[in-house]
Parts: C-alpha cells; sequence; structure tokens
C-alpha cells in the first residue's frame, strides 16, 4: 500500500497540476482508508530502516487527509494566481517528509526528516503568509526549533556510540550513566518544544496568526503531533530517569493548559484564540504520554487524531471569515448566523468537538487521558477540572460572540458558502464524529 502511495505521490510532484493534485490526494486517502481496514497489522516492513506499525499508519492517514483538505481550502491561491504550481509542489514535499518521518524506524533517520519538515513550513509562512510581520513569525519557529533540535543530535548520535545501532528496535534503556539525567533533557526538549509545551510556546501562536490558511491547518492538523509522536518512540529509552521527573511534566502541561485557557478569554484574533487552545490540548496529552500507562498512551494518540481534525477545521472557518469580512477580529465579526446561516452549523460541530464533547473523537481521548492522570495521582484531578471548565468556557465564549449579537453597520451581505468549502468542513466533521463508533479498536491496537 505505501509503496503505491510514495508512486502516487512522487508523480504528483513532477505534473504539480492543481486538478491532478486534488483527484489525486483525494484516491490516495481512498486507498490509505480502504486497506487499513484491517488492522491486524502491528509492523511491516518497507525496508531496512523504513517500517509502519498502527501509529505510524494512523498518523500517515492523517496527514494525507489534512494536506487534501488543505489543497482544498486555498482554492484562493490558485484564483489569485499566487504561484499556485510552487505552492502544491512545497505541499507534496511536505507530505513526503511526513510519510518518512512516520515510516523511520531508525533514529537518525527520524531526526533527518523531524527536522526537514521545518523548512516547507517556512516557505509556506514566508511565501504565503498575511501580513509583514510574517517574517519575524518565520524567524521565530525556525529559531525555537533549532535551538530545541542540537541536543537532540549529539544525544542520538550518543545513543548510537553506546549501543552501535540507532534502529528503533534494538535500543535498551539507559542506565548507570552519571550524565543520564542532563542526556535525558537534551532528548525530549526538541520534542516539547514541537509538541509546544507551556512555556516553550510563544512560537504557535505567532506561526499560526501570520501563516497561510494551508500552513495553519497543517501546522495545527499534523506537525504539532510529531511531538507526540517523537516522545512515543524516545521515552521508553529512558523509561527509569523519565519515572522520576514524571512530576515536572504532568504539572507543567496540566497547570499551563489552565494558564493558557485564560489567555483564551482575553484573545480577540480568533486564529490566536484556536492556536493558544491547541496548547492547552497538547499539554493533557503530553501528561498523558509522560505517565506512561496505557490508557495514557491510547488517549493522547487518539486526541492527537481528534485534535488534529478539529483544529484544522476550525481554522478553515477562522479563514472564510477572513476572506468575506477581511478581518478576523472577535469584535468585527459579530453576528454571523445573519450573513453565513449555513456556516453556523459547522461553527457548531466544530467548537463542540473543541470542548471535547460527545460524540466526538475527543471525549473518547480525553477520558482516557483523565483515568491516567488521576490514576497516577489524585491531585490531578484539581487541574483537570479547571482545564474542561475553561476549555468550554473558551470554545462558547468564540461561538457566541462570533455567531450572535449585533452584526456591524458597514456590513451588508456575503456569500454563505461555497460546495468546496462545506466538502472541506464535511471531511473534517465526518471522521471527528463518527471514527468513535469504532474506539474499542483503536484503544486496543497498542
Amino acid at each position: 500500500m505505501l509503496k503505491f502511495l510514495v508512486f502516487n505521490l512522487v508523480l504528483m510532484i513532477f505534473i504539480s497540476s492543481w486538478e491532478v493534485v486534488e483527484i489525486g490526494l483525494l484516491m490516495m486517502c481512498f486507498l490509505a482508508l480502504v486497506f487499513s481496514l484491517n488492522h491486524d497489522f502491528f509492523f511491516f516492513n518497507l525496508s531496512y530502516s523504513m517500517g509502519v506499525d498502527f501509529l505510524g499508519s494512523i498518523l500517515i492517514m492523517l496527514s494525507v487527509w489534512i494536506i487534501m483538505l488543505m489543497v482544498y481550502a486555498s482554492q484562493g491561491i490558485k484564483k489569485t494566481n499566487n504561484f499556485y504550481s510552487m505552492f502544491l509542489f512545497v505541499s507534496l514535499i511536505l507530505l513526503t517528509v511526513l510519510l518518512l518521518t512516520f515510516c523511520s524506524t531508525d533514529y537518525l533517520m527520524f531526526y533527518v526528516s523531524f527536522e526537514s519538515s521545518l523548512i516547507p513550513m517556512l516557505i509556506l509562512i514566508l511565501g504565503w503568509g498575511y501580513q509583514p510581520e510574517r517574517i519575524q513569525a518565520g524567524i521565530y519557529m525556525l529559531f525555537y526549533t533549532l535551538f530545541a533540535s542540537l541536543p537532540l543530535l549529539v544525544s542520538l548520535l550518543s545513543l548510537y556510540s553506546l549501543m552501535g545501532s540507532s534502529s528503533m528496535g534494538l535500543m535498551f534503556s539507559v542506565s548507570g550513566s552519571s550524565l543520564k539525567i542532563l542526556w535525558y533533557f537534551c532528548t525530549i526538549f526538541a520534542f516539547l518544544v514541537k509538541l509546544p509545551l507551556y512555556m516553550f510556546h510563544l512560537w504557535l501562536p505567532k506561526a499560526h496568526v501570520e501563516a497561510p490558511v494551508a500552513g495553519s491547518m497543517i501546522l495545527a492538523g499534523v506537525l504539532l503531533k510529531l511531538g507526540g509522536y517523537g516522545l512515543i518512540r524516545i521515552l521508553t529509552i529512558f523509561s527509569d530517569i523519565n519515572k522520576v521527573f514524571s512530576w515536572l511534566w504532568v504539572s507543567i502541561g496540566i497547570l499551563g493548559g489552565v494558564i493558557v485557557s485564560l489567555m483564551c478569554l482575553r484573545q480577540v484574533d480568533m486564529k490566536s484564540l484556536i492556536a493558544y487552545s491547541s496548547v492547552a490540548h497538547m499539554g493533557l496529552v503530553l501528561s498523558g504520554l509522560i505517565v506512561g500507562s496505557v490508557w495514557g498512551l491510547n488517549g493522547a494518540v487518539v486526541v492527537m487524531v481528534g485534535h488534529g481534525l478539529c483544529s484544522s477545521g476550525l481554522f478553515c472557518l477562522a479563514n472564510m471569515v477572513y476572506e468575506r469580512l477581511g478581518s478576523r477580529s472577535l469584535m468585527i465579526s459579530k453576528g454571523l448566523l445573519n450573513f453565513m446561516p449555513n456556516l453556523g452549523m459547522w461553527w457548531f460541530l466544530l467548537i463542540v468537538g473543541n470542548m471535547a464533547a460527545p460524540p466526538t473523537l475527543n471525549l473518547l481521548g480525553e477520558i482516557s487521558l483523565m483515568i491516567s492522570v488521576v490514576s497516577w495521582s489524585e491531585i490531578g484531578m484539581i487541574g483537570i477540572s479547571g482545564l474542561s471548565f475553561f476549555s468550554a468556557v473558551y470554545t462558547l465564549y468564540m461561538y457566541s460572540l462570533s455567531q450572535h449579537g449585533l452584526f456591524l453597520n458597514s456590513l451588508y451581505s456575503c456569500c454563505s458558502g461555497k460546495v468546496t468549502e462545506y466538502f472541506v468542513l464535511m471531511m473534517h466533521s465526518l471522521p471527528l464524529n463518527v471514527v468513535i463508533l469504532k474506539g474499542a479498536m483503536v484503544l486496543t491496537n497498542f
């Protein structure tokens, strides 16, 4: 299956025609879905340094899905003839890099492909971003990521020197080293910045606000998940030292999520509010991964997939408002139900998904994460209750402020929605609300 996906991807890179890429990506999504309906496999090889297990296949499907919707949501780039062939080329290169990342069974190959995703994302922000501040946002993202990734490279080379191999299947737990605490922090720091953890998250709102809709969708949908995926792969090596510092990361993740949720309540930019909500969700994901239980791992993967679909759809909606009103400010975009009543339903469905209400996939994942954190420490109930409450508060705040109220006098009429936009929103909302029916399959394959 993956060989066919890679062949299809290479073919699209060389052709770079908008219609061919749209149809080709849709076909790739369909084939990935059909071939993955049989979930009996645990691992299968592509080569000596590439292979896919259940976790990798889920994230590969998510990557192809979000890239397809990203191309469909960027019709404005083609209509304005804004270098759309180059845009398609960069998007397909980014998809190739993500496929390599999730197929890697070698730590050094994983590091190279993990860091390579930064370059296409930087080109998307600098080339098709909105404001002149996009250069500053790109530099923020570049230096945050590069500052954290150099210690990871040194750590992986040290592991290779110590163990004689960099294959994920041959690594064993590090013990007996006097520098293992420094080693541990150097290794996971890059993934905490990519996730991002509270206090290392300042690059994320800037990158989201200045990025085009395609950049925001892929950044929230897939690139933030690279941090969680890397932690899953690397924490087994530092299992003993991770138990000592688990209290630190769980505390920062939960309490940082509460603080960021309070920060969401004072945002007036739609994209900034959605970006800060990603930090709050990823704090809970980090807590579940650090605890190391089966519930935590399963819940973290489910929340990563659910958040990728939900947050990407919300960025899509924010872009639709921006294209019609020329502003993303919640002070200007009031009373949208009067102008775009059809989009009001999609706003509600995706907002409900963002606050983890039933029957969305986020509910299944957050219940698993809550079980894992509370079983690890009962005091965690206080932070988790605050996080859940304030996540509902800021999402409902965004919905009520944007959809209801007295609309701006300068607005007269605008398009209520196009078929392409409805297709993109449906493809975000449908798996978000339907995959929970197969929740037992997701929670029992790890």
